[in-house]
């Protein structure tokens, strides 16, 4: 089983190595120092299970798994300082923690876990544990999305976006007149985006309500919605008790 450790404290890396030492059947297939780093290491190394700090400068834990995406991330034992309302989020949904300090025990048992769950191949489970840790633990993460191209991060922040919109693999974020690809779904994002601030209106697209200048009914029961930015968009039929929940005041 190949870890990867990702943590911000040097002192911490060297300490979950020397716990992964004592497990003959781990490989340390490396370690980062950052979200960012994490990123990259994800991507490269491929690893088969992630041990992931929630807390770290600038992009946290669950920040690394939103954007990777819960459909492409390797497995995850979270290791996290105590706070209660993260660790109950992930009794809740059943996702692998351990706290700092990292008791050699706990660590175990999770690592036997994950083991299991390599052997089984059982990934849709692992993908929608996580996406329910990111729906549960959403007031924990800073109100910006990352982006990644080729050459560079981008951070945008969600009180910019006008509205995101699936184009094949990808999610396209319009914000402040400009446009951001994101391998993501749209599912996910919605996730991960505050209820209160965001509506999905059809399967492909989500608004953010404050950009909404205009709402007007169709004889179909649908309605075409006009954005601040010009843009008009349609919601499906299936969506439309949240719009009208919007119109009556009540969104």
């Amino acid at each position: 089983m190949r870890v990867l450790i990702v943590d911000d404290e040097p002192i911490a890396r060297r300490g979950l190595r020397r716990l992964l030492g004592a497990e003959p059947d781990v490989e340390i297939a490396g370690e980062a120092g950052s979200g960012t780093a994490a990123l990259d290491a994800i991507a490269d190394l491929k690893p088969d299970l992630v041990l992931l700090d929630i807390q770290m400068p600038e992009m946290g834990g669950l920040e690394v798994v939103a954007t990777v995406g819960p459909a492409n991330m390797p497995a995850v034992v979270f290791v996290t300082a105590y706070d209660k309302y993260a660790v109950d989020a992930f009794d809740l949904n059943a996702a692998d923690y351990v706290l700092k300090p990292v008791d050699p025990e706990r660590l175990s048992r999770a690592l036997g876990r994950a083991r299991q769950r390599l052997v089984t191949g059982v990934r849709g489970d692992l993908e929608a544990r996580l996406l329910r840790v990111l729906e549960s633990t959403r007031a924990l993460q800073p109100e910006r999305l990352v982006v990644r191209s080729a050459n560079r991060i981008q951070f945008v922040g969600t009180e910019d976006i006008d509205w995101i919109n699936a184009e094949d693999n990808y999610v396209r974020i319009h914000a402040s007149g400009k446009t951001y690809l994101m391998r993501d779904t749209v599912a996910a994002m919605e996730a991960r985006l505050d209820p209160s601030r965001f509506v999905r209106i059809r399967s492909s697209t989500i608004v953010q309500i404050a950009r909404i200048r205009e709402i007007r009914p169709l004889s179909n029961g649908t309605f075409e919605l006009q954005l601040h930015d010009g843009t008009r968009v349609t919601s499906a039929r299936r969506f439309r008790d949240r719009i009208e929940k919007i119109v009556s005041g009540r969104g």
